[in-house]
């Protein structure tokens, strides 16, 4: 039986957290070459530390003469990166860390498994499951603690970046406990909020002082009361930050990235990974089912399963789970998601636009909870597909 009164915590990074930087500079190499060439295959992994950053992996292009021009292109891609989330440290700089490529061409035999060829469709880049799921306690139908813990680092993220608050550094992190009534959220037991600065002499208090109301702005007004702990800056100064501190590699914030531990995970992560990879696109592709389940009102909540072979195009099973909220059979569902949307690499790919450069902006804040955009980015964020599911349920 669903709980009705509980509390629930989730954690977000900000875009300067080691990893986040991995991951940012994962998805700009993954941008470059899919604007050059919309089918590239891309595995881009960093990793960084102290004034250095290394960039490996496999890249696959039609044309692989054309791999050693764009090599070079790959040491600027990630200097801009760093320069953009602002990181001007003494050991670690934009114009000074030694950036080391050790890009390569795709293995041919990953390739003969997913490229098309006699007729054959598409198959998937990797064996794996994939989970989406969607909750109508925020607008968004997004889980409150995780949605809410990026809305925080994202608004100190603005106001760093635009001058109103320079003594904030780019490295952060952001907890909330979220209390539960009746299963929805009606406010936060306890706040934790840790954020690099730039003036030494800033204690725990002045810090603070400093983010205080940028929290209260962006939380629910009501949620914030007297009996509310908060913890800012818990260990004391916080002036060494990002890589320098601690060391970062791509991939590893995948709760992060997805639902802050609401729901389950299949493990792959996501930056750096072209869509040919089930691992990033079907999972765009089960968040986006199920967020139109939910925005059709088949259900309040809504867990979606998608399962894939290496080199087999068809999903092998599709799984949904309204957790007890459900107006329609969950079987029903299933059988309309499989009626209304090509689960196939490609048909993925089509359905959601994704051979296209949108990728280094889903880096940080989440990949999930974010508006569709003009140009495409954030597409599995839409819910023009509800009408269709209702329809065939």
């Amino acid at each position: 039986m669903t709980r009705a009164n509980y509390t629930f915590t989730s954690e977000s990074v900000s875009e300067g957290h080691p990893d986040k930087v991995c991951d940012r500079i994962s998805d700009a190499v993954l941008d470059a070459f899919i604007a050059e060439e919309p089918e590239a295959r891309v595995a881009c992994e960093t990793f960084a530390t102290t004034n250095r950053v290394v960039i490996g992996g496999e890249v696959g292009l039609s044309d692989q003469a054309k791999l050693a021009e764009y090599m070079g292109r790959i040491d600027q891609i990630a200097r801009d990166c760093i320069r953009d989330i602002g990181y001007e440290q003494d050991k670690f700089h934009w114009q000074t860390v030694e950036v080391t490529n050790l890009l390569h061409e795709q293995s041919a035999h990953i390739a003969q498994g997913v490229d098309a060829a006699d007729n054959k469709d598409e198959g998937a880049g990797d064996q794996g499951i994939m989970f989406g799921f969607a909750t109508n306690e925020t607008p968004d139908l997004m889980p409150a603690p995780i949605q809410y813990s990026h809305a925080i680092l994202r608004r100190l993220a603005e106001v760093r970046k635009n001058g109103t608050e320079p003594t904030l550094g780019p490295d952060a992190k952001s907890q909330l406990s979220v209390r539960y009534e009746h299963g929805k959220p009606v406010g936060v037991s306890s706040i934790v909020l840790s954020t690099q600065h730039l003036d030494a002499s800033m204690t725990s208090d002045d810090v603070r002082n400093v983010v205080e109301p940028y929290i209260r702005e962006v939380l629910p007004e009501g949620w914030i009361d007297a009996e509310t702990v908060w913890h800012v800056n818990p260990t004391g100064k916080f002036v060494i930050g990002g890589p320098d501190g601690d060391a970062g590699l791509t991939g590893r914030k995948i709760i992060v990235d997805t639902y802050g531990g609401a729901a389950p995970h299949g493990g792959g992560a996501f930056s750096g990974k072209d869509p040919t990879k089930v691992d990033r696109s079907a999972a765009y592709a089960a968040r986006y089912l199920a967020k139109n389940v939910v925005a059709a009102g088949m259900a309040e909540k809504c867990t979606i399963q998608l399962s894939y072979a290496i080199g087999v195009a068809r999903p092998l099973s599709i799984y949904a789970d309204t957790h007890g909220t459900g107006e329609v059979d969950p079987a029903a569902i299933e059988r309309a998601i499989d009626q209304c949307m090509d689960l196939t690499p490609r048909g993925i790919r089509t359905h959601l636009g994704l051979n296209r450069p949108i990728y280094q902006r889903t880096a940080a804040y989440g990949h999930f909870g974010r508006k569709p955009e003009a140009d495409g980015g954030f597409s599995w964020e839409r819910t023009d597909l509800a009408d269709a599911l209702k329809r065939a349920v």
